[in-house]
C-alpha cells in the first residue's frame, strides 16, 4: 500500500543517459526517416505532409518511451521530443529560407497525365495504378482520361488534375 503513493522524484527527473546522447539520436533517427520517407514514400503519406507525419510518430514514440519509463526521467523524453522538434522546424526553414533546398524539403508534382495519355514511366515510380488513378479522376469529376489535359501526383502524395479546356 505504501507503493501507491510513493514518488521516487530522483529517478522522474534525473537522467539515466546522457542528454547528448539523446539529441544526437534523435537528430539521427528524425533525419534518417526524413529522407526516407521523402524519397520513398511521397504517395503513401496522403494528406499529411511527409515531416508533419514523422514527428507525430516520433513524438508519440519518444514520449511514450518516457511515460513508460523506459528512458527512467521525464528529463530524458523532454530533450528528444524537443530534439525532434527543433529538426522539424529547422528542415522547414531551410526548405523557406533556401529555395536550392527546396527540392528536399517540397518535392516537385510528377506528372502522371498529359493530355489524356498516361505517363506510365512516372506511375512506375510511385506505385500508382491505372485503376487508382483513374478513381481519383473520378473523385474528381471525370469520367475518363480524355478529360485530363495534365493530372500530377503532388509532394504530398494527393492528385491534383487540370481538366481540357481550363
Amino acid at each position: 500500500m505504501d507503493q501507491l503513493f510513493t514518488v521516487d522524484w530522483a529517478e522522474m527527473f534525473l537522467p539515466s543517459h546522457s542528454l547528448l546522447d539523446i539529441a544526437i539520436r534523435g537528430t539521427f533517427m528524425y533525419l534518417s526517416l526524413f529522407l526516407m520517407l521523402r524519397f520513398f514514400l511521397k504517395r503513401q503519406t496522403g494528406e499529411v505532409g511527409i515531416a508533419d507525419f514523422l514527428v507525430i510518430v516520433l513524438i508519440a514514440d519518444a514520449a511514450q518511451n518516457a511515460m513508460a519509463a523506459e528512458y527512467k526521467s521525464v528529463t530524458e523524453g523532454i530533450v528528444l521530443v524537443g530534439t525532434i522538434i527543433f529538426w522539424n522546424m529547422a528542415v522547414d526553414w531551410l526548405g523557406y529560407t533556401f529555395p536550392r533546398l527546396r527540392w528536399l524539403t517540397r518535392p516537385q508534382p510528377l506528372l502522371l497525365v498529359r493530355d489524356g495519355r498516361l505517363n506510365r514511366r512516372n506511375m512506375r515510380k510511385e506505385f500508382v495504378t491505372e485503376e487508382e488513378l483513374m478513381s481519383q479522376i473520378r473523385q474528381h469529376g471525370l469520367s475518363s482520361l480524355g478529360d485530363v489535359k495534365a493530372a500530377y501526383i503532388e509532394g504530398d502524395g494527393r492528385v491534383s488534375l487540370v481538366k481540357k479546356g481550363e
